[in-house]
């Protein structure tokens, strides 16, 4: 267990110790909160509109990236995998005879946050703790929750009558490692049976990229500065030099470590899914270009793709991975296997409730805050300058309203 080394200093009054770590409290439901996806043909350009809502993106260039969609039927699958994900929350819950009934809302599509919000309210509870299907640290994949959670108690004037809180972000915890580890086991076994040489294999972990600005702003700012002393270089440029892409590295490397069949295969991070115009600089390198590299500079002859930034199969991995990558795989002719995602991995799940139950006061016995990384366990209090967006003229965005005392921002 190793301390995290950008935890909030401590104050008594904020309800956390020296380590960020928040007292429990007595919590009388959980809120899965993710992205959201449509449900038919008609829902994708609606969806696209919320997702890209405020940067005057016209339908026809929402046609571009509909197609992935349109591809599936109009039917992204996250909303089935989150259903899943629910259902077997439930079930490890009540395994455990935790008596904590599950929500689920959005933040792009039906079922929105601030309807579940109030849904929770009016069901009679006052205390919620969030689960987000986002493990990494960053804006859109950790702040942004915490907004939209702000902002729906805002519409609903549930501020002071409905208390909202969430969990760490869990990236290098045990549950979300492991359920990683069999199955990329399995796919590196998969490998060899078509390439019985280690030389001629390599592994992608892939992520989502995300602009740099973000990935500059990504943590508090001392865990940033060190990373930037460690690495001698700036976001975008190296990858460990910011937050977001050191958390991606560290967890490769414990893969690397305790998957066998990994032993003497070469693996790099990579980047997938950007979005936005060409003159705005993203994380690199891109999967398809680091294949393409890949082969003109080595005799390889086989990938195995580790889907290590994303929880589910959602539509970043059956198409940006399943079609994109595999089709470039196809053009390079080399052997090709995707590992899967956490899903509902039982150990993931686990480590769901796991993390719940850290922060429940009516348990006698809660679980022991675990991080396999140097980063790890992630401190549950957030500074005030952790993750900030970079909007494009250069300017921070305006904070908006604060969820709890874990936030430590208020508008």
């Amino acid at each position: 267990m190793t301390e995290n080394p950008a935890a909030p200093s401590f104050d008594p009054r904020a309800g956390y110790d020296e380590n960020g770590v928040m007292e429990p409290k007595a919590y009388d439901a959980l809120l899965l909160a993710s992205f959201g996806g449509p449900e038919g043909q008609d829902d994708v350009i609606p969806f696209l509109r919320n997702v890209t809502r405020g940067r005057g993106i016209p339908d026809e260039r929402l046609e571009e990236v509909a197609a992935h969609y349109r591809a599936h039927g109009g039917v992204s699958p996250i909303n089935d995998q989150n259903r899943a994900l629910k259902a077997a929350l439930e079930e490890e819950l009540s395994r455990r005879n935790i008596d904590l009934p599950v929500y689920w809302g959005n933040r792009n599509w039906d079922p929105y946050v601030p309807e579940t919000l109030q849904q929770i309210y009016d069901d009679g509870h006052r205390r919620a703790l969030t689960v987000t299907t986002s493990a990494y640290s960053g804006y859109s994949s950790c702040r942004q929750y915490r907004e939209d959670l702000g902002v729906a108690l805002r519409e609903t004037r549930l501020e002071g009558k409905l208390e909202v809180d969430k969990v760490r972000q869990y990236f290098d915890h045990p549950g979300f490692v492991q359920s990683f580890a069999e199955g990329m086991r399995d796919g590196l076994r998969t490998m060899l049976e078509r390439v019985d040489d280690t030389s001629k294999i390599h592994v992608f972990f892939a992520t989502h990229s995300i602009p740099d600005s973000d990935a500059a702003a990504a943590g508090p700012r001392p865990l940033a500065e060190e990373l930037t002393r460690r690495t001698g270089a700036e976001p975008g440029e190296t990858n460990g030099a910011d937050a977001y892409s050191a958390q991606h590295l560290a967890v490769a490397e414990i893969l690397m470590e305790v998957v066998d069949e990994a032993a003497g295969i070469d693996w790099s991070l990579v980047y997938q899914s950007r979005s936005g115009p060409p003159s705005v600089p993203w994380l690199e390198p891109d999967i398809n270009d680091a294949m393409e590299e890949l082969a003109q500079q080595q005799d390889i002859a086989g990938v195995v793709v580790v889907p290590l930034g994303f929880v589910s199969d959602h539509m970043e991995v059956v198409w940006d991975l399943d079609t994109e990558a595999k089709e470039t795989a196809e053009e390079l002719n080399l052997e090709f296997v995707r590992t899967p995602t956490p899903g509902t991995h039982q150990r993931f799940v686990a480590g769901l409730v796991d993390m719940v139950a850290e922060r429940l006061a009516q348990l006698d016995e809660r679980p022991q805050r675990a991080g396999m990384s140097e980063f790890g366990p992630w401190y549950d209090v957030c500074r005030p300058d952790c993750c900030v967006k970079t909007m494009r003229d250069g300017t921070q965005k305006p904070t908006v309203a604060a969820v709890d005392s874990e936030v430590g921002v208020h508008a």
